[in-house]
C-alpha cells in the first residue's frame, strides 16, 4: 500500500558529499514525521537525524553540522544533505516513517529497503 524508496547512496572519498532521498508513495493522505536511520557492519540501526511534519529537526550527536535533513511535504519526500563524510559515515541508510496516515484512515510505520553510502579514506 505504501513505499518509502530511497536513492542517491554511493561512493565518496572523506571530505566528500551525498544526497539522499526517499519519496513515500502509495494511498497516503498525510505523514507525520520521518527519519534517517543507518546500520554499520556489525553495529546496531542508528538513528540520525529526524524531521517533524513542520520541519523541526533533531540530529544525531556524530552528525550535527555536517548532514542536513529537509523535506518537501507537495511531493512526500524526505531528503539527507550529507557533507564533509567520514569514513565513519559508511552505513546502509534507511528512511523510516512511524506514522503513514493512508488514504482508508489506517495508521501504518513503513521502511525503505536502504541505500548504501561508502565512504573512502
Amino acid at each position: 500500500q505504501v513505499q518509502l524508496v530511497e536513492s542517491g547512496g554511493g561512493s565518496v572519498q572523506a571530505g566528500g558529499s551525498l544526497r539522499l532521498s526517499c519519496a513515500a508513495s502509495g494511498s497516503i493522505f498525510s505523514i507525520g514525521a520521518m527519519d534517517w536511520y543507518r546500520q554499520a557492519p556489525g553495529k546496531q540501526r542508528e538513528l540520525v537525524a529526524t524531521i517533524g511534519s513542520g520541519g523541526s529537526t533533531k540530529y544525531a550527536e556524530s552528525v550535527k553540522g555536517r548532514f542536513t535533513i529537509s523535506r518537501d511535504n507537495g511531493k512526500n519526500t524526505i531528503y539527507l544533505q550529507m557533507n564533509s563524510l567520514k569514513p565513519e559515515d559508511t552505513a546502509i541508510y534507511y528512511c523510516h516513517a512511524a506514522n503513514i496516515r493512508l488514504t482508508s484512515r489506517a495508521l501504518v510505520e513503513v521502511w525503505g529497503q536502504g541505500t548504501l553510502v561508502t565512504v573512502s579514506p
